[in-house]
């Protein structure tokens, strides 16, 4: 989905991290510093430059967001948690993430760094639209009917990933690692009580969007297709 350079001063990079990004679909290259990088050519087919501080100084921020305010790219740190208190934005970065990052947190980081920087500019996939439903991904918003739905977090997480995959059926245990992450106490039938929850929220009689495959797990109705439990 997106192209990035990751800075990291580190001997090793977090390994944590470069899993989140491969599972997100982010390419990356890897250096130490911005020095190699010109001002034409790979920055040009660059969406943003990460910068994973890891247990560095920001000495290694500074440097990068004054060329990446001269390339116009967006620059992002990764801060591990017990940084985040220290972190300001007169450390040059246009937003940060925390390492290791939850599922979707890095793509949602760059799409909105994007969109500050360039406003004119929409990304492939701002909104998910399927019949009366609309959900915006810069605002982390879900519309019905027109009609503002009020959603918890892990219900928006589990709604976006079953509504951008029409048709995909999830197994309850795919749905478990990739919202709750793989060490979650809560078993699968966590899974199954949020899908009610959502549903409650987004579906009335005679209106189906989210199809139970029964003994597997759930997947979301295309909507040109007719409403059947399978």
């Amino acid at each position: 989905m997106y192209n990035v350079l990751l800075i990291t001063a580190e001997r090793e990079p977090n390994a944590a991290l470069l899993q989140r990004l491969a599972e997100e679909e982010i390419s990356y290259t890897l250096a130490s510093n911005m020095e190699s990088l010109p001002d034409t050519g790979p920055a040009s087919s660059l969406d943003a430059v990460l910068v994973d501080l890891g247990t560095d100084d920001r000495s290694t921020l500074l440097p990068a967001a004054e060329r990446c305010q001269g390339l116009h790219l967006p620059l992002l740190c990764g801060l591990p948690v017990d940084r985040l208190a220290k972190y300001t934005t007169s450390w040059g970065a246009a937003d940060f993430f925390v390492v290791p990052p939850v599922a979707g947190e890095v793509t949602a980081r760059i799409r909105q760094a994007r969109q500050r920087a360039s406003p004119d500019v929409v990304e492939e996939g701002e909104n998910i639209e399927a019949g009366d439903l609309r959900i915006n991904l810069d605002r982390y918003e879900v519309f019905n009917r027109g009609k503002k739905v009020l959603l918890t977090f892990k219900e928006y997480q589990l709604l976006c990933t079953l509504a951008s995959n029409p048709g995909r059926v999830f197994t309850r245990e795919q749905l478990l690692n990739q919202i709750w992450e793989y060490d979650y106490f809560g078993g699968t039938r966590t899974v199954d009580v949020h899908v009610r929850r959502l549903r409650s929220k987004i579906e009335d009689t005679g209106l189906t969007y989210i199809e139970t495959v029964w003994n597997v797990g759930y997947r979301f109705r295309p909507q040109d297709a007719p409403a059947r439990q399978a």
